[in-house]
């Protein structure tokens, strides 16, 4: 979309404990939808369930603030949606990209970039805000204990996140218009084959059964024990 980042207010920092901590923090306190924070280096970075994220200089470590309204269920979506927006903004600079429920961007099976989606949600049940973390190896693949990682290849951070901001805003006034769909179908052509057996982590236990795609809220469909289970949470295991 010709100028999508006209809207964002991208502010880049030397260096944060957490791009996430700092945009959460500004949401609660009012901050208007836009606020894009950057950081050369995160110290530390948060990843889903806890974990740590490490941003070293010369990967992108952004933080966005979204307030899109409708119902809380929704929440998952906009996760599914960054997923989209990186996939799309990453495949400009590296081949082999594929995606990984919910929001994992993988370059030939090896983790290069994650999301963490976190929201707020207001007296009446509706989305308050929502901020979006976002991650990418850029110059370095930091080790992660127990799985393997990836870069997409040394390319300016700034110059990466005015690309992925564009396809960000382009994906939202796309859900805006035709709601849901179009950003499930886009998942799914960037996500696993259909019929791959997958094993879903959810707490201490697992889940293992045939992809068949998205839900059309976005949900995980795994088959197993005969019939074709939807699940909303969890993590796909590498």
């Amino acid at each position: 979309m010709s100028g999508a980042t006209s809207r964002w207010r991208l502010r880049i920092f030397e260096a944060l404990d957490s791009t996430q901590s700092l945009v959460s923090g500004l949401a609660e306190a009012g901050e208007p939808e836009g606020l894009a924070v950057m950081a050369r280096r995160q110290t530390a970075g948060r990843g889903r369930e806890g974990r740590s994220w490490e941003g070293p200089s010369g990967n992108l470590a952004l933080s966005v603030l979204l307030r899109p309204g409708g119902p809380a269920r929704d929440l998952p979506q906009y996760g599914l949606l960054a997923a989209v927006a990186l996939h799309e903004a990453a495949s400009h600079h590296a081949p082999g990209l594929s995606l990984k429920w919910p929001n994992d961007l993988l370059r030939d099976g090896a983790k290069c970039a994650g999301i963490l989606a976190e929201g707020a949600v207001d007296g009446q049940g509706g989305i308050a805000h929502l901020v979006l973390g976002l991650g990418v190896n850029l110059a370095h693949a930091p080790e992660v204990p127990g799985r393997s990682t990836a870069a997409l290849g040394p390319t300016p951070p700034e110059e990466f996140a005015r690309t992925l901001l564009a396809a960000l805003e382009a994906w939202m006034f796309r859900r805006r218009l035709e709601g849901f769909a179009p950003v499930r179908a886009a998942w799914e052509a960037a996500g696993p084959v259909r019929g791959e057996m997958l094993t879903l982590r959810q707490g201490s236990g697992t889940v293992s059964g045939r992809y068949e795609g998205l839900a059309e809220d976005g949900g995980l469909m795994l088959a197993t024990g005969g019939r074709v289970h939807r699940f909303l949470a969890g993590e796909v295991g590498d």
